[in-house]
């Protein structure tokens, strides 16, 4: 009986957005780990494990020879989603880059990318950039996550292809919202508030750095003192709800 195939939380937590009988490519798979886990639990399951390099690409191979996927999973040599022909995919994962890398690829074969029923997007960084962007082209964000790993946090976005436009995000609130994730403003678990604890002060020091300069860019100061100002709303809404219970 062949072993089963680890995976990190974060990577478990992205594969429990796909559906049973998934059909999807992960974009830079880093050694097909994800794909190999999802394959082994779910027989009917079908991938497409896209690596840009060739090391890379070979550790996927031998990932799955390994477990006895090669019927389920299949390994390609490409940029971003020219690895996948039109109407090849259900769904799309790309994980573990940063989010305007993710948009990048998003953006370079639309072809593709607006066509998937479901995309599972984890930025390491800059996922209010791929919120815009799923907005723009009338991707429904349908579920946030943000989590906690080996002293990294992870944002997980999940959204949905729809017919007719439709937003997550209210009116007043839509560019605080795209900012911080309307799923996570709402939840604002420990991981969401210990990354935003810290985002205050890193950008904290920025600000006061900026203002020493000699030539001061006072529009960009005043852009990190709004979100300043956001910041410490949401970091005081909490304390102050943890003082009412």
């Amino acid at each position: 009986m062949r072993n089963r195939v680890s995976l990190s939380n974060r990577l478990k937590k992205v594969a429990s957005y796909l559906p049973e009988n998934a059909n999807f490519a992960d974009i830079g798979s880093d050694h097909a780990y994800l794909a190999a886990y999802v394959c082994q639990n779910d027989p009917n399951a079908k991938a497409i494990a896209g690596e840009v390099n060739v090391g890379p690409l070979n550790s996927a191979k031998d990932t799955i020879n390994e477990y006895g996927l090669e019927n389920q999973i299949e390994v390609r040599l490409g940029d971003g989603l020219e690895v996948i022909r039109p109407g090849e995919v259900n769904q799309i994962v790309i994980a573990g880059m940063g989010g305007s890398l993710i948009t990048s690829i998003l953006n370079k074969q639309k072809n593709i990318s607006l066509e998937v029923d479901r995309m599972i997007l984890q930025p390491n960084v800059d996922a209010k950039e791929l919120r815009e962007w799923l907005d723009d082209q009338n991707y429904m964000l349908i579920m946030e996550e943000i989590i906690e790993e080996q002293g990294h946090i992870y944002e997980i976005l999940v959204a949905e292809k729809c017919n007719s436009h439709q937003s997550p995000y209210s009116d007043l609130e839509k560019e605080k919202q795209l900012y911080f994730g309307p799923y996570l403003l709402q939840d604002r678990n420990d991981a969401f508030m210990k990354k935003w604890g810290g985002e205050r002060d890193k950008l904290t020091r920025v600000v006061e750095q900026m203002k020493q300069a000699r030539q001061m860019d006072r529009d960009k100061i005043d852009q990190f003192i709004n979100e300043l100002d956001w910041m410490q709303e949401v970091l005081n809404n909490e304390k102050n709800n943890m003082e009412t219970r």
